[in-house]
């Protein structure tokens, strides 16, 4: 699936996030978003997943799946006795609905989905008391269980250690191959460089696009360097 974006322009309320952006996702393929925080990029995944409505311009792709969107954070409650396997479980939503069983194929899906990321272990533990990282690979678990043409990641790597994030990447190369088309934003510059596209942006507005190698310089990032929340970055650099 490409995804094509023309005159784009988005925000919350009166305040405007996005400014005029023109920009094409290829696919099948990744696409890494970077940029400093406040640049808009987890907007610009919102518009693209149908959560956020545009102020103007428009979003067109050749697919017909609903996209599968994996947020930093679950919007469940950590009071709500939810399991592992029911989060991701929820992930089937998107094909039966969410008041019909799911058949044997959909838990076969589920459990496979799980065993990508390595939290086969933690299916009867509640969502609540994992840690981040662990939260993290449940929701992009879920994400997977959808099935979709198109993946919407925000910040897939936040909170996990080098081993996990490098099991992410190779999770993203499986999809990509695959033919699913993945767009995920990110400050770990090593999963940008694994990408196969770039969207630099920059105050709501496209600052660059091109390939990873183009992108990914020191004369386009510098200019755009920020204090990130973050931890600290390290060899490999964080933006």
């Amino acid at each position: 699936m490409t995804v094509v974006i023309s005159g784009l322009s988005a925000g919350y309320g009166r305040r405007t996030v996005l400014h005029g952006l023109d920009a094409r996702f290829p696919g099948p393929g990744v696409t890494a978003v970077v940029g400093p925080n406040g640049s808009g990029k987890s907007t610009l995944l919102a518009v693209l997943a149908g959560v956020v409505r545009p102020l103007s311009g428009t979003v067109s792709r050749d697919g017909g799946r609903r996209p599968g969107y994996v947020v930093q954070r679950s919007e469940a409650s950590d009071t709500l006795p939810i399991t592992v396997r029911q989060t991701v479980a929820m992930g089937r939503w998107a094909r039966r609905g969410a008041w019909r069983p799911l058949s044997r194929r959909d838990w076969a899906v589920v459990d496979a989905c799980m065993a990508r990321l390595g939290i086969q272990e933690l299916a009867g533990r509640r969502l609540g008391a994992l840690s981040g990282g662990q939260r993290q690979r449940a929701l992009l678990a879920q994400g997977l269980a959808q099935e979709p043409d198109l993946l919407l990641l925000d910040e897939p790597a936040t909170g996990l250690d080098a081993e996990a994030r490098q099991h992410i990447s190779g999770v993203l190369d499986e999809v990509r191959a695959g033919g699913t088309t993945v767009i995920h934003a990110t400050h770990d510059l090593r999963m940008a460089r694994r990408a196969d596209h770039c969207l630099l942006l920059d105050r709501g507005r496209l600052a660059a696009e091109g390939t990873p190698g183009e992108i990914l310089t020191a004369q386009l990032l510098g200019p755009l360097s920020a204090p990130q929340q973050d931890p600290a970055p390290e060899e490999s650099g964080v933006i």
